[in-house]
């Protein structure tokens, strides 16, 4: 078993100097904590697995091909492979927990 409490990803995520860190990844599956700052840009490309974002704190918006939606603590977000998605209008720093199914990057391999 594995277990990340909060304080230790958030320490780790600072420590590697960006908005993402990676906790977890076995083959089926990757977990890691995304932060982005209030008013930070959300550069990602749109990622060759599944994602499920666990909203645990903050607030913003979440856009896809398909909609815009606000977003805040709670909420769950799922986003189908290669659909386009990202952050944006963060007004209070956002810390989310992210799982891709499978493992991230696995399928551009």
């Amino acid at each position: 078993m594995d277990v990340f409490t909060l304080s230790e990803a958030l320490r780790r995520q600072q420590a590697a100097g960006g908005p993402w860190v990676e906790l977890l990844s076995v083959p089926d599956l990757s977990v890691g904590l995304y932060v982005l700052a209030a008013g930070a840009d959300d550069l990602q490309q749109p990622h060759t697995e599944d994602e499920v974002y666990v909203i645990l704190a903050g607030r913003g918006r979440f856009t896809t091909v398909a909609e815009t939606r606000d977003c805040g603590p709670g909420d769950v977000i799922f986003v189908p492979a290669l659909v386009p998605h990202r952050f944006h209008d963060i007004t209070d720093e956002l810390c989310v927990v992210v799982v891709f199914g499978p493992a991230e990057g696995s399928r551009a391999r």
